[in-house]
């Protein structure tokens, strides 16, 4: 009798508790991936949103920027400055969800905006560090400090003192004797006019005047940047949406734009403005004047790529942040 065995009962109550145990185990590890992949999720919309605005930030702190002084007027000679790239007046302009931003298709395909969404263009002057020695207005010449200044033949720049700005293409840019040409007539867009002086004449290319201004020593000369901001299709998933930018570059000595897909997951774009003397923020079709935008409101809604929420939907996050320019206020 000391050598008997395990009765059925007994089997069946070990096979009962194994069960127990295992189902346990599996419990733990099932929510424990639950867990991990809503973590996962989550830290992916986080860090995308982070990215996303980071960058769209600081290109919203330098809208309407000039390397010289925030208040001086500006005068644009170039050619056709109805279109995008070019019109630099007022450093920003938004589109609401329904309005059409030039250069950008509303549409299903990889890249193109989503109907809806807010879209918004930026313009700005770098930093510059190149600087006038002389400038002959008559004859359109600048001569500059260095002869590695970076700046080809068709680059748009402007060039500023303390008193005026001016926006230009550049028609001929010699390292050898270190000038920089703004002569009309050629390029595209082409300068209408080499008259640099504030105000321009009615029509562009006849000065008021004869503005011939003159920009002495130590005045800058700097690239100016062009971007636009839109939510678009995911060019690596069609169900899928990503923010985009749209970039002032040049095809030879002709403008052109590169578009860059920035940040995958962000859903929505919404953007209200607050204008100098304004006592709440607007949508972009409220606003009359954006030469006096002096912050921006901006709303970005995240969406991860699993569905790991309870109802069996993706995680979704709104982004909520106030951006000022800072060169419109003091």
């Amino acid at each position: 009798r000391y050598a008997r065995g395990v009765s059925l009962i007994e089997l069946m109550i070990a096979l009962v508790l194994g069960l127990l145990v295992v189902s346990a185990a599996i419990g733990i590890f099932v929510s424990n991936r639950q867990v991990f992949r809503a973590a996962d999720s989550l830290s992916y919309v986080q860090e995308n949103g982070r990215a996303a605005f980071e960058i769209l930030a600081r290109e919203l702190r330098q809208a309407g920027g000039t390397p010289c002084s925030r208040n001086v007027p500006i005068v644009n000679v170039l050619n056709n400055t109805s279109s995008w790239g070019t019109a630099w007046g007022d450093g920003i302009r938004g589109y609401g969800g329904g309005a059409a931003m030039p250069g950008v298709t509303i549409g299903t395909g990889s890249g193109q905006r989503i109907a809806g969404t807010d879209a918004i263009e930026l313009r700005s002057g770098q930093s510059g560090e190149v600087t006038v020695v002389d400038h002959q207005p008559k004859s359109a010449q600048f001569k500059v400090n260095v002869n590695t200044h970076g700046l080809v033949d068709g680059d748009i720049v402007m060039v500023c003192d303390f008193v005026q700005a001016a926006i230009f293409q550049i028609t001929n840019a010699s390292s050898t004797n270190v000038t920089i040409v703004h002569n009309e007539g050629t390029g595209t867009p082409g300068n209408c006019t080499k008259a640099l002086g504030y105000p321009m004449g009615t029509p562009c290319n006849v000065p008021k005047n004869d503005n011939y201004y003159a920009y002495g020593p130590n005045s800058v000369i700097a690239k100016l940047k062009a971007t636009a901001w839109y939510v678009g299709v995911s060019s690596s998933n069609a169900n899928r949406r990503s923010l985009y930018q749209v970039m002032l570059t040049r095809n030879g000595t002709t403008p052109a734009t590169t578009v860059q897909e920035v940040a995958e997951g962000v859903q929505d774009m919404q953007l209200q403005y607050l204008s100098t003397g304004g006592a709440a923020y607007q949508d972009a079709s409220a606003v009359a004047d954006w030469s006096r935008v002096t912050a921006v409101r901006v709303l970005l809604t995240m969406q991860g790529t699993e569905n790991v929420d309870v109802d069996g939907t993706p995680t979704v996050r709104t982004i909520a942040h106030t951006v000022t320019l800072r060169n419109r206020n003091s």
